[in-house]
């Protein structure tokens, strides 16, 4: 009895501050709007206010933005071909990560946003659409979402579950709660031991942490991906192409230093620019003709043109077939405290890698590529755009990056099927 009073008084205290700070949560997508219209859009999902029927016999699977989104697709791939028979629905919180769930899916899976950690909309949200069970991705705890999933029977899942020391520092103020809370998930399938032990310092039970493995490891390459690149390399003819990808406003004056150092020594240099966030396109692209480069961009464009200095990819879903477009990978979100963002995806795609120092949310990974070889990681702008400058001119080193990157990649896979192994208990039985 004591246990459930405490609970209660946690989630009562918790819920009020929330309920206090409701109405910043209008002036934070009022904020945000003016950055990325889109925020503007679909408030009434953020509340879980929802026009037309309940729904039944759901699948719910959350990831936060475009990482989570790219982590989930082997996995919600692999529940559309095996349980055609639930309906499949993806929440995020991002308009990016929900215009990247539209490219990879479409209309076969249904997209809401989740709705803020609010007792009465996580109540509207998991009446509506009554999902069988709940898979979050990686590190989305929200106490009142799972104490409301418990509380309907509903079987929760972290999946592809990482925690950086950093995250578990930042949960530590609300450990008490979230703490209760994350006892309540069925398992939480750890990417790595380390990730694992997080959890359990967190409060998991060690009988709830499963080592699953890092599902980014079964990434898939675009269909018809040699195609894709050999048709970019037409256009691009014979000189040298590097790619910065994912890259932060605060990385932005370095990679337009970086990109004008480097063509000191190849002159005819090729810099595809993926921005990370869709409001950064259009001023990177004006950052680029600021220099004086000749810039055009895959929403125009389609192609570099022969006279492009800087090819923008303004584009969500494409990144990985870029990656193989290029010599050499820049992956950012390294060189400011970011921590990191996906190297796996140009590791399969074939292409070397190099990024900045702050990685802390890829820790394992990036050891683990560093180890083999097929990752360069530079301590700041200068020493990232040596590592560039040095494999652009290497073509046997570069070789010997694709070869180890794609071994490593390979030899990480399983985490698909031992997740799939672990959720079948809990989906409900086939509809014939």
């Amino acid at each position: 009895m004591r246990k459930d009073l405490i609970e209660r008084l946690l989630r009562g205290l918790y819920s009020v501050a929330l309920y206090l700070l409701a109405p910043v949560t209008v002036y934070h997508l009022i904020w945000r709007g003016f950055r990325q219209p889109a925020y503007f859009q679909r408030w009434l999902e953020r509340y879980a206010i929802y026009r037309g029927p309940a729904q039944t016999r759901t699948l719910w699977l959350h990831a936060v933005s475009v990482g989570e989104v790219n982590a989930a697709i082997p996995l919600v791939n692999a529940l559309r071909r095996g349980r055609p028979d639930l309906r499949l629905l993806v929440t995020t919180i991002t308009p990016t990560g929900s215009d990247r769930a539209r490219s990879a899916w479409g209309d076969s899976v249904e997209h809401v946003y989740l709705p803020y950690d609010l007792p009465g909309a996580v109540g509207r949200f998991l009446r509506h659409h009554k999902p069988c069970a709940a898979l979050i991705m990686e590190t989305e705890l929200w106490p009142n979402l799972l104490f409301g999933c418990r509380d309907r029977g509903i079987p929760a899942y972290i999946l592809n579950a990482r925690l950086s020391e950093r995250s578990l520092r930042g949960y530590r103020a609300l450990a008490p709660l979230v703490s209760r809370a994350l006892r309540t998930v069925r398992a939480v399938a750890a990417q790595s031991r380390a990730d694992g032990e997080r959890f359990i310092q967190l409060g998991a039970s060690p009988e709830q942490v499963i080592q699953t493995g890092n599902l980014k490891f079964d990434v898939s390459v675009p269909d018809a991906l040699e195609e894709f690149a050999l048709e970019c390399h037409r256009h691009t003819g014979e000189r040298p192409v590097w790619i910065a990808a994912s890259t932060h406003e605060d990385e932005e004056a370095a990679t337009v230093a970086m990109h004008r150092r480097l063509r000191e020594r190849f002159p005819g240099l090729l810099l595809l620019w993926a921005p990370r966030h869709p409001e950064r396109f259009r001023v990177v692209a004006e950052n680029a003709r600021s220099a004086g480069w000749q810039v055009s961009t895959r929403s125009r464009a389609r192609w570099p043109q022969p006279g492009d200095d800087v090819f923008v990819i303004d584009t969500l879903g494409e990144l990985m077939s870029f990656y193989a477009c290029a010599d050499v990978a820049f992956v950012g979100g390294s060189l400011q405290a970011i921590g990191g963002h996906n190297l796996l995806e140009p590791a399969a795609t074939g292409t070397p890698i190099v990024t900045g120092p702050h990685l802390h949310n890829f820790v394992e990974i990036a050891q683990r590529l560093e180890d083999a070889g097929a990752l360069r990681i530079g301590q700041d702008a200068d020493a990232v755009e040596a590592a560039v400058e040095r494999l652009l001119a290497d073509p046997i080193e570069r070789a010997q990056m694709i070869d180890a990157g794609r071994a490593l990649v390979e030899l990480g896979r399983g985490a698909l099927a031992r997740t799939m192994a672990l959720l079948q208990p809990s989906l409900p039985a086939r509809e014939l």
